[in-house]
């Protein structure tokens, strides 16, 4: 009857921050965010200069990040 006995398995090592599906979404979703406010404000011509970066970096990175594992 011992091979009824089951041994506990060892805790899985949880992720690095930067390995985590949740958060990393949320950043790539908060820089996809900052590049269309950069895109419409009228004030400063350097954030619409890189509007357009920030906005295909956030979405490169949301693309990437949405194949982790949960």
């Amino acid at each position: 009857m011992t091979h009824l006995i089951e041994t506990p398995r060892p805790a899985r090592p949880k992720r690095p921050f930067f390995l985590r599906r949740g958060p990393m979404e949320n950043i790539a979703t908060v820089l996809i965010a900052a590049g269309f406010l950069m895109l419409f404000q009228p004030f400063l011509l350097v954030l619409y200069t890189y509007s357009l970066v920030t906005l295909l970096a956030g979405t490169a990175m949301f693309i990437v990040v949405s194949k982790f594992p949960e």
